[in-house]
């Protein structure tokens, strides 16, 4: 077939068929064409799932008459300057629009504000009517009917009317959350309506908006974020370790205002909370990146959902570190569902509690469990130490403990855990304290402590199991790994880029245990391992973690594989579950507790403890 030149229509619906995967793309750019016209308020009808009707209505600057022709030509744009490095508009691209019109049946009304009337232009199926004048007001309004019907074979792939609608439903909460001045409407006959009033442009607007999309809950469970390094700022709000949620919907990223879906973020976040979630439960985070237009490709994609960083590790780094020292900088806390949880429970009829936690049952949590429970604790061959867990009494100090609290856990075994009889009454410092003062052991497992407003239980096991989890790691991580020699050194043959890489990595990989060196132009030699790893697979671990710097240029693998044997030596060195207590071990493991970061989740994302305030406790009883 001889070689021929494409027909405009032709063209349009190849581009279409990148830009306008489903209605809901449709919706995420005729909004961002609001957004850049300066719209303060952004209406959006569907019918049909978006199929048969789209509507988007805004009171932004308009479009004049003579640009209307324009705006559905291909690579025609207000929003681009001649330097495609300084993009500082959501869209840039000109292929909306065209795009749209290729594969539907589309009308523009517009009026500027200094125009006398509006005029109207449509396309059906790529065929342009002409501009006719119009009546409405300042604004625009783009109306898209029968969207995929000159491509029918499109409409196969289509999900259900309610699947459509959903995905329509998150694109504008992603997009109102970057813009809480903006006041946003979704509505229509296949769904609820949806309002979002305009807030504020500040900190608190920015919270108040982040509420309205994903929940009163939220800003109740959330910690602040704002870091800077080397030019580029994060700011935002991430949930605490106890609130949680079972996928990353609701995981919100945006660079410079945009709406992305980046993997090096989502990693970032990964990496941040790996310490304190379970493995298949996911953080509820809205992050805002700002940096330089110069230093972040948005072009990567005619969706515009893609990013590429100049630096990746420096965003990367940034995140991570950033979260981590707000998770360590807000203390211990417990979720609030916690409790709305615990008082469903109460009432007549309700189903039994439980905290949110892995679908499958808490599996890897209750197996870790089981391996040290009560069933295997013996005092003789178990004499319970672990506070110092072999680190010494210098440890100890570093952990928060004075010398009566850990002599308290040096006793051996205890007769027994009923402490309200002749227990002094707690001191008003204690009631003070966030834990409170220990009051009673339950089941030989729950710690019952009072505050001057609540009422606290803590799971002993999971407490502490978090506790000496992380004195391991800080142990583990404030010197060099010890490493083991291999008799033979191990080749591992790479693409001489990923060697390359290693090498550069070397001195890292080094304090983390891992000897090696390059051995020739596509292999590396290792000669150490770190010995926790005991037997392990080489070959897999080196390609495994060539495969992280080239994505990430970080070595988080080798360190999340240490981290995860501290994990379970922190398991088996814990308190037991069927141990009794004496009231100074409760309190010294409460104090502990308020002293550690993380501590309100165990290793296993679950939480240590439940706070049920006062107040709900009288409502409980009719008192409220």
């Amino acid at each position: 077939m001889p070689i021929r030149q494409l027909s405009e229509t032709m063209i349009n619906q190849i581009a279409a068929g990148e830009v306008i995967e489903r209605p809901a793309s449709v919706v995420k750019e005729l909004v961002e064409n609001a957004l850049d016209a300066g719209a303060s308020r952004v209406e959006v009808v569907t019918a049909g799932g978006g199929l048969n009707l789209i509507r988007v209505t805004d009171d932004g600057s308009g479009i004049a008459e003579p640009e209307l022709a324009l705006a559905i030509a291909r690579h025609c744009t207000s929003k681009l300057s001649d330097n495609i490095h300084d993009i500082r508009s959501l869209g840039f691209r000109g292929e909306a629009l065209p795009s749209i019109g290729s594969v539907a049946r589309l009308s523009i009304r517009s009026r500027t504000a200094s125009g006398d009337s509006a005029a109207e232009i449509g396309i059906d199926g790529g065929r342009v009517s002409p501009v006719k004048p119009a009546a409405a007001n300042r604004g625009t309004t783009v109306e898209v009917r029968d969207l995929f019907f000159a491509t029918p074979a499109r409409l196969k792939f289509m999900k259900g009317e309610r699947a459509e609608s959903s995905a329509t439903s998150d694109v504008v909460k992603r997009i109102a959350i970057a813009f809480p001045a903006v006041r946003f409407t979704l509505a229509g006959p296949d769904r609820s309506t949806l309002e979002l009033p305009a807030t504020d442009d500040t900190p608190e607007g920015r919270l108040a908006r982040v509420a309205q999309v994903m929940g009163k809950d939220f800003p109740d469970n959330a910690i602040a974020i704002d870091a800077m390094r080397d030019g580029v700022h994060l700011a935002g709000h991430v949930s605490i370790p106890s609130y949680t949620r079972a996928n990353a919907l609701q995981q919100y990223a945006y660079v410079n205002g945009r709406p992305v879906r980046d993997k090096l973020i989502a990693g970032a976040i990964r990496g941040a909370f790996a310490d304190v979630l379970p493995r298949d439960r996911h953080a509820v985070t809205v992050l805002f990146l700002s940096l330089d237009p110069s230093t972040v490709d948005v072009n990567v994609h005619p969706a515009k959902a893609d990013v590429r960083f100049r630096d990746p590790g420096l965003v990367r780094g940034l995140i991570v570190g950033a979260i981590r020292e707000a998770l360590a900088g807000a203390g211990i806390r417990a979720a609030t569902t916690g409790a709305a949880g615990m008082m469903a429970a109460f009432r007549p009829g309700a189903a039994p509690y439980s905290h949110p936690g892995p679908a499958n049952g808490h599996r890897g949590y209750d197996a870790a469990y089981r391996a040290s429970g009560s069933s295997g604790f013996d005092p003789t061959r178990s004499p319970q130490r672990p506070l110092d867990m072999g680190y010494g009494e210098a440890r100890s100090r570093a952990n928060g403990f004075a010398e009566n609290e850990q002599a308290a856990f040096d006793t051996g075994p205890l007769a027994s855990a009923d402490i309200r009889a002749g227990m002094a009454e707690p001191a008003e410092a204690l009631l003070g304290m966030v834990l409170g003062a220990a009051r009673a052991q339950v089941h030989e497992n729950y710690i019952v402590a009072q505050t001057r407003d609540s009422l606290v239980i803590v799971d002993q096991h999971a407490a502490h199991e978090r506790l000496v989890y992380e004195a391991l790691k800080n142990a583990l991580h404030s010197r060099a790994v010890p490493s083991q020699m291999l008799l033979l050194p191990e080749i591992v043959d790479l693409p001489e880029e990923d060697a390359e890489r290693l090498a550069m990595h070397s001195d890292t990989l080094a304090k983390f245990g891992l000897g090696l060196e390059r051995f020739g132009p596509g292999a590396v030699a290792v000669r150490e391992t770190p010995s926790m790893l005991g037997e392990t697979n080489v070959q897999q671990l080196v390609r495994d973690l060539a495969d992280e710097i080239a994505d990430n240029d970080t070595v988080e693998t080798l360190k999340e594989r240490l981290d995860r044997i501290a994990a379970t030596m922190a398991c088996h060195g814990s308190v037991r579950s069927g141990r009794l207590l004496k009231a100074e071990e409760m309190n010294a493991l409460l104090r502990q507790m308020e002293a550690t970061p993380g501590s309100g989740t165990c290793n296993h994302g679950r939480p240590t403890y439940i706070e049920l305030k006062l107040a709900d406790i009288e409502r409980l009883f009719g008192r409220r």
